[in-house]
């Protein structure tokens, strides 16, 4: 059970981007950005600065300005999100469009498409609009996002750095069923995708099943 019915929720996009405006546009360029250096397959050097600044945007002006209102565990989760901010920025090199897998690249660059354009597509299509619409800068196509950057980005993201998006993409995915927010099915893929590049690889070194058995023999 949600603390808060479906028009509650969505009058809090309607307050946040009355409030904000023009905000969600410099958000969106920032994004596009980070998009561009995808597609010229550009070092992402200084990329993660950007999505620590989307990020600890959601945290503070989102989550604790606005969310909160309606949500109690708002307050807990701006913190998460901005603990993710600072997470973003620690990492002591940032990858490169070679770094990630032929599968997590094409993966990711599907994530961002959907957070990008898909999103706010089936957000329009469900009956949602202008000003109560989900923008780029709030939580679920942020996180999106994220999770679509990081695959592409980065060959073996940290356990540390996927685990508050992994979070939130469950948690969004269950206010979404509850809510009825079809775009933010979404989530629960990127959620998922997220999670299969945390799951630990087979070494290369270490024979496998079948050999070891012919060893034996």
């Amino acid at each position: 059970m949600l603390p808060f019915s479906r028009q509650e929720f969505l009058d809090v996009f309607g307050r946040y981007n009355g409030a904000v405006w023009p905000a969600q546009l410099l958000l969106y360029a920032l994004a596009l950005v980070l998009v561009a250096r995808i597609l010229r397959r550009e070092p992402l050097t200084g990329g993660f600065v950007l999505l620590a600044a989307l990020w600890l945007w959601m945290g503070v002006v989102y989550h604790l300005m606005f969310f909160s209102a309606i949500n109690p565990a708002a307050r807990l989760f701006g913190i998460a999100f901005i603990a993710q901010a600072v997470l973003l920025l620690s990492l002591e090199r940032p990858g490169s469009m070679e770094e990630g897998t032929p599968a997590a690249r094409s993966t990711g660059k599907v994530l961002i498409a959907y957070a990008l354009f898909g999103y706010p597509l089936v957000g329009y299509l469900a009956g949602q609009r202008y000003p109560e619409m989900v923008t780029l800068g709030l939580p679920c196509p942020t996180t999106i996002f994220t999770i679509g950057v990081l695959l592409v980005a980065v060959r073996r993201p940290p356990t540390w750095l996927l685990a508050i998006p992994i979070a939130w993409a469950f948690i969004g995915t269950f206010a979404a069923i509850s809510l009825g927010m079809p775009q933010d099915y979404g989530l629960a893929i990127a959620g998922l995708a997220a999670a299969v590049r945390l799951l630990p690889r087979p070494s290369r070194n270490k024979p496998g099943w079948i050999e070891t058995r012919r060893a034996q023999v």
